[in-house]
C-alpha cells in the first residue's frame, strides 16, 4: 500500500487536475505513480516536464525505454519494472530485448554502447572517465544523445526512488527485479 495517498482523478482539483487530464488524454489512464505524485503539484509537474522533454529528444525511444529498464533494475524498482516492459513493448521492444535491457544487454552494438555507459553512470553516479564518454560517441551517437542518455537515466533514476520510496502501488502487469536490492 502507497506510503503517500493516491489522489482520486475523479476528485483532484486545479492544476493537479489539468495534469491528471492531460495523462488520461495521451495514455488512456493515469499511472499510479502519477496519483501519489499530484499530493505534490510541483513533484508532478517536474516529473511530466522532464519526461515530455525527452519525448522530443534525438535518443530513439526503444533506447530510452531500454535505459528505463536497465535502471529500474539496478535500483530494484518493481513499479518502474512494470512500467517500462508495459512501454517498451509499445516502443516496439521484443520480449527478449526487453530481459536483455534489464541486464545491459543488447545484440546491437550501438544500442550496448548506450546501456554500457548508462550503467557506467548510475554505477558512478555519474563519474565516468573521458574514455567512456568518447566510446560512447565512437559507437555512433552525438553529443546531443550522449547528453540525452544521462538525462535518460536521471529521470528514471528520479521515478525508482521517488516510487521505492514511497511504495507505490502497481497498477501494470506485475514485473519484479531480478535480483533483491538490499540498500
Amino acid at each position: 500500500m502507497s506510503r503517500l495517498p493516491i489522489q482520486s482523478v475523479e476528485t483532484a482539483s486545479g492544476p493537479t487536475k489539468e495534469m491528471f487530464d492531460a495523462l488520461q488524454k495521451g495514455l488512456g489512464m493515469v499511472p499510479n505513480m502519477a496519483r501519489v505524485m499530484g499530493n505534490s503539484p510541483a513533484t508532478l509537474r517536474s516529473w511530466l516536464q522532464f519526461n515530455s522533454a525527452l519525448g522530443g529528444a534525438e535518443l530513439a525511444a526503444p533506447i530510452r525505454e531500454q535505459i528505463a529498464l536497465l535502471t529500474a533494475e539496478i535500483n530494484g524498482c518493481s513499479y518502474c519494472l512494470s512500467a517500462h516492459t508495459a512501454l517498451g513493448k509499445m516502443a516496439g521492444l521484443a520480449p527478449n530485448e526487453i530481459d536483455a535491457a534489464r541486464d545491459g544487454e543488447s545484440a546491437d552494438p550501438r544500442t550496448q554502447a548506450a546501456l554500457t555507459f548508462a550503467r557506467r553512470v548510475l554505477e558512478s553516479r555519474g563519474g565516468v572517465d573521458a574514455s567512456e564518454v568518447e566510446r560512447v560517441r565512437s559507437a555512433g551517437f552525438s553529443d546531443r544523445e550522449v547528453a540525452e542518455i544521462v538525462a535518460a537515466v536521471a529521470l528514471n533514476l528520479f521515478t525508482n526512488i521517488f516510487n521505492r520510496a514511497f511504495d507505490v502501488e502497481i497498477d501494470f502487469p506485475l514485473v519484479e527485479p531480478k535480483a533483491c536490492v538490499t540498500a
